[in-house]
């Protein structure tokens, strides 16, 4: 039996992949910071630059124009609210820093990976264009990570 191809994205999608490229690379930052023993506090002022500046407003764009396609009753769409709040907390957490940002690195690899591996196909199924042409209005522009503390490297 032959393997499905994987379902192309539709050009207003296109953008939100793209951010959630740049937060699995947040992802990788973390990782590499921890191997390089960076200081923590480095790491969290990165990590929290990145939560105000992008995904703190891709998840608005996700709540407030993609995910109302598959209506929040959904079970995926249930499912992906309850990863946004609790990205959220652990974004917004002070305590036990280090605990704090491998989660983060780790249940946001699993929320990008949720979205784009299921939830992504599912409303590209059923979004008419005028939903998928709504989504596409309302991104922001391309990322820009100016962060001078690049620690990572």
């Amino acid at each position: 039996m032959e393997k499905p191809k994987p379902l192309k994205r539709h050009k207003s999608i296109v953008p939100l992949s793209k951010d959630h490229h740049q937060a699995l690379l947040l992802c990788w930052k973390i990782r590499t910071g921890f191997k390089k023993n960076i200081d923590v506090q480095r790491i969290k002022s990165y990590s929290d630059w990145f939560w105000e500046n992008h995904i703190q407003p891709h998840f608005n764009i996700e709540e407030k124009h993609v995910f109302p396609v598959l209506g929040n009753n959904h079970d995926l769409i249930k499912k992906a609210l309850t990863e946004h709040r609790r990205l959220k907390r652990l974004f917004e957490s002070e305590i036990d820093v280090n605990k704090t940002l491998s989660l983060i690195e780790e249940e946001l690899e699993n929320h990008v990976r949720f979205e784009e591996r299921i939830l992504f196909g599912e409303i590209q199924k059923v979004a008419s264009e005028t939903e998928l042409k709504n989504i596409a209005i309302h991104h922001q522009e391309n990322f820009c990570d100016n962060w001078e503390d690049e620690f990572w490297k």
